[in-house]
């Protein structure tokens, strides 16, 4: 009579790996802290979200570095067609898009990702988020403009667009005019009234910065060739001008009607960009009421982003 003989069957536990076996075969989850933050910090967000997918140590690592506060990107239009590109200058990395939407009209403004655009030929103004394609309409505005900009995206209930479409000055009183309109998303029509100033300073409607939104506040500056300028503010509650003049020491050998000026903000802080040909750029901070230079010592490294069409 035969019996079954049992043998018992031994599952082999699987063996750690040394340290040397580790060394010689490192596994890309098991790098440093720091140097995977390197190599996150060094990627744009597209590629950091799908790194993050990768494993748990990859994701908390490129999670840390994400930057909140983007920079700028470029957006260039095609001399023909409808087919834009999106152009990120830190890592120049370029993406395509094809937009018939936006055909046959004018970039204004810029900001927080919208694209504030104007029909060439039936003046029709618009919201278009080139990301999601969502378009918002504004009334249509069908005098010419100086300069334009809008608070925030259209989305938001605070979203306010402002344009100063005239800027006079009558030499005989000495006497200068501000033409501003506001309106709002959902708006049916721009609210415009005329300011009136009084000032010494000659000035003409060319020799201004673009308009820019802070604190309820709509900004220009203009500059003047006797070595200064004039800041204005419009608050868009009360409907006011402020304006006052400040002096700009200049070291640029143009003249202050050669010059660009550009204002920026940082954490609540005003400043002012002034560029004159190949010469290096100069850069102020508005101090109770006064410009005062900043080194690039004091600038810590802050980067300014300027164009003819965006405010950053």
């Amino acid at each position: 009579m035969a019996s079954h003989s049992t043998s018992s069957t031994t599952v082999p536990r699987k063996r750690s790996k040394t340290q040397s076996e580790v060394a010689v075969n490192p596994s890309f989850d098991n790098l440093p802290s720091s140097l995977l933050e390197v190599i996150m910090s060094r990627l744009v967000l597209k590629d950091n979200i799908r790194a993050s997918a990768s494993c748990k140590t990859w994701r908390e690592a490129a999670v840390s570095v994400r930057v909140v506060e983007k920079h700028p990107w470029l957006f260039c239009f095609p001399k023909r067609g409808t087919s834009f590109e999106l152009l990120d200058p830190l890592h120049w990395k370029t993406y395509t898009f094809n937009l018939p939407e936006l055909a046959d009209s004018t970039l204004c403004y810029s900001r927080d990702g919208w694209l504030l655009m104007r029909r060439s030929v039936s003046k029709d103004m618009f919201f278009f988020n080139p990301f999601s394609r969502e378009r918002v309409s504004l009334p249509k505005f069908e005098q010419s403009f100086l300069v334009i900009a809008f608070s925030c995206p259209p989305t938001s209930d605070h979203c306010v667009v402002g344009l100063v479409s005239s800027l006079r000055f009558y030499v005989e009183n000495q006497e200068r005019r501000i033409t501003i309109s506001t309106c709002h998303p959902g708006a049916t029509e721009w609210i415009t009234q005329e300011s009136v100033f009084h000032s010494v300073f000659l000035w003409h409607d060319k020799h201004h910065s673009k308009l820019f939104y802070l604190h309820n506040r709509f900004y220009f500056f203009h500059c003047f060739n006797q070595g200064g300028g004039s800041l204005h503010s419009f608050h868009t509650s009360s409907r006011t001008w402020d304006s006052h003049y400040a002096y700009v020491s200049s070291e640029h050998q143009l003249s202050y009607y050669q010059k660009a000026s550009f204002l920026a903000e940082k954490n609540g802080e005003l400043f002012l960009m002034l560029t004159s040909g190949n010469e290096k750029p100069l850069i102020y901070k508005l101090v109770s009421s006064n410009w005062v230079k900043m080194s690039l010592t004091e600038l810590d490294g802050l980067t300014f982003f300027v164009s003819f069409i965006t405010p950053s």
